[in-house]
């Protein structure tokens, strides 16, 4: 070790370094160091990132994948834990004789040319090491860096500095390196029982911390208020102590400040000043703490120190704010361990939000099988908690061991509001669209959870964007709102955005918003003729059945309806104000929109029979009225409302007694059980073919009572699929694809589709 940390250190004779996996965050860093030494620094991954290009620019010499050619002419061949020693790059080296040693190891040997700093602990090494590192270039000591993420404040991951003498790293303690360094400082944040698929016990754990204690030079800054890190710190000469209290650095006087936390710091009793940290959290003032003792130890300025902190604005995935409105706050945390999660979870209370929910990635089978129930504990501290399945890292599954043992963890101590939504890429859906005004909602994890938090932060940016188009109130609205609670056959995946406004207006302004970004856009009313694939219906789908579009009144004699109201609402007020001709709308589960759409009829009468006039939303944007005569309508389609939207029509039926209009309501609903099925269904699925009706032909082949999964044909009438409870999409269209077939193969008559199909298979957002 020496050795290389000496042939690092000669610039004269620069070596030729090879990273297997530099586009990790470990990796990364090192390549970075290596960089700014002057060395020459090649690396290999199985795919190339932002970071490797980034890289390159620094004159990283990148390839993938990994082959043999790229160790070639290497003096040293570094690799993470991630590589197994099948890989091509790897045997290479092996087989070439070349010195290949492990990223804690190279990193041990830089760190021993300088001045070394090492963060130490079960959690918050990455948050601790970057504040030491800006404190610590904030009183212009200049010292080089390594962290575990991407740091906004550092400007990267990793910095070599050629004019401080001093480098702070975070050491990792999974898997025993830890006892590779000597620092001249060590920091020990806490010790518990963590990564015990590498240790056998806590015992073990801390003997490694106490290897390092032992190789340090110099200052041994520990956290009091953990009991196993005071033990260990002990066995140095030169321990010092943070705390809450009786400790050698103190807080006083902590204000949350929703967002910051400031404190006054004590040493020893006496006052050096006040802090305040761009970030929250209490657990937040202990790393500041750490990272003001060994600072002071080493000589800093307390006010260039305090000044730097003030600035710090955190890392990445450390409690980072993904999305901040009015509304709603996204949190990402990188938090994977029960204490990690207790302290995200405080943080998030100290917001004041309305609500604090939770979508959680465990970390590993290992961990979930040691610490669930901790983690069960831990969680009942949100007010709503998501579990997904295990990120597994390197580790293969174990039995029995998932993210709902988690879930049936914490259900043992009555948490009901925690529960196993296993798929990840599909989580966000039922996420975010369980999210309220008010809430905070936060990503949790070491694994790739941040992705559904970042496509509900993308997605709730143009979702405000819609609800700020007009006056609060005019529009409600939701993210990925299941479909099938909005049709009568109940099946459907999401809508991206869920859109109801309340006003003409409204309506306007999201309809010119959509055209104007190239968001796709649908208008659905009751869908009771629509038929909503399983992926669901990317863009908005705007459902005009609130304010205005509720409104049905009679006016001189005529029925005024909005585009939202149920035909059945339209007839009945049409009878009470003595109105008759409505009577066929009883038993239709649709509204005024989706009639005028589609010309929906029935009894021998379509709906275009009674329009006078309707009042459109143009696409040019303008709200205008057409009467009857400049509308074609044709059986089952209005060409006119392919390209415009209807808001509200004005009809006209026949003045008659409330005797003769009950007769022929009560005849219509009569008629309608018995020839249709009262079960969920879309209405006529298939439009009447030339000469026979699409019923009948069901009928005649025997495909009543055919089904795919929980849909199937009905006995009662066969142009009606049915939900027999549970069916998807796919189940109904499955159903179609037969029935088209067995008609097309017996009469070669080619079946079309009356009921509306919208979206996609599967899932594009």
């Amino acid at each position: 070790m020496n050795d290389l940390s000496t042939l690092l250190t000669d610039r004269g004779h620069p070596l030729r370094i090879h990273l297997i996996g530099v586009a990790g965050s470990g990796m990364s860093g090192l390549a970075l160091l290596l960089l700014g030494m002057g060395h020459t620094v090649s690396g290999s991954d199985r795919v190339t990132s932002g970071e490797t290009e980034r890289m390159q620019k620094l004159g990283l010499i990148f390839s993938s994948p990994h082959t043999a050619e790229a160790v070639c002419g290497a003096d040293v061949v570094v690799y993470s834990s991630a590589i197994r020693p099948e890989n091509p790059a790897y045997a290479a080296a092996t087989a070439a004789g070349i010195p290949v040693i492990r990223r804690a190891e190279c990193l041990a040997a830089i760190l021993h040319t300088k001045k070394g700093i090492i963060v130490s602990g079960t959690h918050g090494k990455t948050t601790t090491s970057s504040m030491v590192a800006h404190a610590l270039r904030g009183a212009a000591l200049q010292p080089s860096h390594y962290v575990g993420a991407e740091i906004p404040v550092l400007g990267a991951n990793a910095r070599w500095s050629d004019d401080g003498e001093w480098m702070v790293a975070e050491g990792d303690e999974s898997d025993g390196t830890l006892a590779l360094y000597r620092p001249v400082c060590s920091i020990l944040l806490n010790i518990e029982a963590e990564h015990l698929d590498h240790y056998k016990d806590l015992d073990e754990i801390k003997a490694v911390f106490a290897t390092l204690v032992a190789q340090t030079s110099g200052p041994v800054v520990y956290c009091k208020e953990c009991p196993v890190a005071s033990e260990v710190a002990a066995q140095s000469p030169d321990a010092v102590s943070y705390g809450w209290s009786g400790a050698d650095y103190t807080a006083a006087e902590i204000r949350e400040l929703r967002g910051a936390t400031a404190f006054t710091v004590v040493c020893n009793g006496e006052i050096l000043g006040d802090v305040e940290l761009g970030i929250p959290g209490r657990h937040n003032v202990l790393n500041a703490l750490a990272a003001i003792a060994t600072a002071d130890r080493l000589g800093a300025d307390f006010t260039l120190v305090s000044r730097a902190l003030n600035t710090f604005a955190g890392a990445k995935r450390r409690f980072e704010t993904k999305y901040l409105s009015a509304r709603l706050r996204i949190v990402d945390d990188y938090g994977h361990h029960p204490t990690e999660l207790a302290a995200t979870l405080q943080t998030a209370r100290s917001l004041k939000p309305g609500r604090v929910v939770v979508l959680f990635q465990p970390h590993r089978y290992t961990r979930t099988r040691a610490l669930a129930d901790d983690f069960g504990k831990v969680l009942q501290a949100a007010d709503k908690v998501f579990v997904t399945d295990i990120y597994p890292a390197s580790e293969l599954p174990i039995p029995g061991v998932s993210g709902d043992t988690i879930v049936q963890a914490a259900r043992r101590l009555d948490a009901d509001h925690v529960v196993s939504l296993p798929s990840l890429a599909t989580a966000h859906h039922v996420v975010g669209n369980a999210l309220e005004p008010g809430d905070l909602l936060i990503t949790l994890g070491a694994g790739n959870v941040h992705e559904a938090g970042t496509r509900i932060a993308n997605d709730l940016k143009v979702l405000e964007e819609m609800l700020n188009l007009v006056p609060r109130g005019d529009i409600d609205a939701r993210l990925y709102e299941p479909m099938r609670r909005h049709t009568t056959m109940l099946v459907g995946g999401p809508a991206q955005f869920w859109i109801e406004p309340h006003t003409h207006e409204a309506f306007a302004a999201v309809v010119t918003y959509c055209r104007e970004r190239g968001v796709a856009m649908r208008v659905v009313g009751r869908g009771s003729n629509l038929l909503v694939r399983d992926g669901g219906i990317r863009g908005a789908v705007i459902h005009p059945t609130a304010g205005v579009f509720s409104e049905c009144r009679v006016e001189n004699g005529q029925v005024v309806a909005g585009a939202g109201v149920r035909l059945k609402k339209l007839a009945s007020v049409a009878q009470a104000a003595g109105i008759g001709g409505f009577e066929w709308m009883e038993g239709i589960p649709g509204n005024v929109g989706g009639a005028l759409r589609m010309n929906a009829g029935a009894m021998g009468v379509e709906t275009f029979d009674q329009v006078v006039s309707v009042t459109f939303l143009d696409e040019d944007g303008e709200i205008r009225v057409r009467t009857r005569d400049e509308i074609v309508s044709n059986y089952r389609d209005v060409p006119e409302l392919r390209r415009n939207f209807a808001l509200q029509a004005v009809f006209a039926g026949q003045s008659d007694t409330a005797e003769a209009i009950r007769e022929r309501w009560d005849a219509s609903r009569a008629k309608r059980r018995a020839s249709q099925p009262v079960a969920a269904s879309a209405g006529c699925i298939f439009k009447n073919p030339a000469g026979t009706p699409a019923g009948k032909l069901v009928d005649e082949l025997g495909l009543k009572g055919c089904h795919e999964g929980s849909a199937r044909v009905s006995e009662v009438h066969g142009n009606f699929i049915v939900n027999g409870g549970g069916a998807t999409a796919s189940d109904v269209f499955a159903v179609i694809d037969r029935i088209k077939a067995v008609v097309r193969e017996t009469r070669g008559i080619e079946l079309e589709t009356e009921v509306k199909v919208l979206g996609d298979d599967e899932y594009t957002f």
